[in-house]
């Protein structure tokens, strides 16, 4: 089997549901206080595009916290440090990391929930658990033995995020929350040694209270440049 995770997180990013992509931009507009920029790519490309979304499905399993007991795999704990550029890289390391011969499913989402930010009306585990396959897809990869590693390249703060505190450098204080994009590379490798390898990009929002370590809190369906 030689699908790779990364064409399987591209349909389930593109299927956000309307729901999720409106309860995204109320956490966004919060966080910086209507910025107008960030929201909308942290929201896809806006209302205009409602219309042409399919229905919001139900919760899918992977919207579903792991047992506690399911142990975590192959998946990295969380670094503690208080750089947001630093923390997103690693973050990003994480996620386009995985070992389906080792890691089950349920560790694999258990080690990625070691990653989130703990204040919940933040925290968007959806968009995070949207990036595992479901357990059918799992199955299969761990049958092929897939496994995927990542290096990651270059990373900043988008320029609508830039914008918007030099707007306001005030609007930061009420949850820490930086927006930070991501580029590097994943590699990917099954059986009978078959593989490949594609570039990777993605805006993530991570909280670094001071004096705190950082953590994840959502996954942008859309980079932000």
């Amino acid at each position: 089997m030689k699908k790779r995770l990364g064409s399987y997180v591209s349909a389930r990013t593109a299927d956000w549901s309307a729901n999720r992509r409106v309860a995204t931009v109320a956490v966004v507009v919060t966080v910086l206080i209507a910025v107008a920029g960030l929201a909308a790519w942290f929201t896809g490309r806006g209302e205009d595009q409602d219309s042409a979304r399919p229905p919001a499905a139900s919760p899918s399993p992977s919207a579903s916290s792991p047992a506690p007991s399911a142990g975590t795999g192959s998946v990295p704990r969380p670094p503690q440090i208080s750089d947001p550029v630093a923390y997103a890289k690693a973050a990003a390391k994480m996620l386009w990391s995985y070992d389906a011969r080792t890691t089950s499913r349920d560790q694999q989402l258990a080690g990625m929930q070691a990653w989130m930010a703990k204040e919940t009306k933040y925290s968007d585990w959806s968009s995070i658990t949207a990036q595992v396959p479901d357990p059918v897809l799992w199955s299969r990869m761990h049958d092929n033995a897939q496994h995927a590693s990542a290096s990651i390249g270059e990373a900043h703060y988008p320029s609508a995020f830039k914008q918007a505190l030099a707007d306001d450098p005030s609007a930061l204080t009420e949850a820490y929350i930086y927006a930070v994009t991501v580029t590097g590379k994943q590699t990917i490798t099954w059986k009978s040694d078959g593989g490949g390898a594609e570039d990777r990009s993605a805006t993530l929002a991570v909280q670094c209270r001071p004096s705190h370590d950082c953590s994840l809190v959502s996954l942008a369906p859309q980079v932000a440049p």
